[in-house]
């Protein structure tokens, strides 16, 4: 396992497009991996970690549901419905960890609560798991599902911008 500094070093001597490919295994949208390499070179983590939250958040909605599409569902054991690099495949299946314990009849409810939230939302629930139940995730989810379409893409949105700080870390540490 490398530090931190020589992730960074690594990321910023990368062509541009390595750098996006690398950058895709945090985040599943072409445009914020396109811009977050043209920033470089980085200072330091913090500033990576600032311009990916700057990044994220000036986004347009279509690159937001792009990088929701990259992601399984929560409890679910089929791929993503964009194919993911094996490196982001493995970081889910470790952030669902929690999922991966559960009793099959929380799996039934994941699975259902998934549906429901999918034909009310247009995209798949977003959660950052972990360090969750799949109880926990059940329970926001349930939760979530009584927002309105605007407050719930933004929820959505903050979930992603947390997944995707973890993976910039963990992105510099393999």
């Amino acid at each position: 396992m490398m530090d931190l500094r020589e992730g960074l070093e690594r990321l910023n001597s990368a062509s541009a497009a390595e750098a996006e490919t690398e950058l895709l295994k945090c985040c599943g949208s072409a445009e914020w991996a396109r811009a977050m390499a043209a920033r470089r070179p980085y200072r330091d983590v913090p500033e990576l970690l600032t311009a990916a939250e700057e990044v994220w958040w000036n986004l347009s909605e279509r690159d937001w549901l792009e990088a929701f599409a990259a992601h399984p569902r929560i409890g679910g054991r089929e791929r993503a419905a964009r194919a993911q690099r094996r490196q982001a495949e493995e970081w889910s299946e470790q952030e669902q960890s929690g999922a991966s314990v559960a009793a099959q009849a929380t799996l039934d409810q994941l699975a259902a609560a998934n549906r429901a939230y999918e034909e009310k939302f247009g995209h798949i629930y977003i959660v950052c798991a972990t360090g969750k139940t799949a109880d926990e995730m059940l329970a926001l989810l349930h939760a979530r599902l009584s927002n309105k379409a605007d407050t719930e893409l933004r929820n959505a949105a903050a979930e992603q911008s947390k997944i995707t700080r973890l993976r910039l870390e963990k992105l510099l540490t393999t």
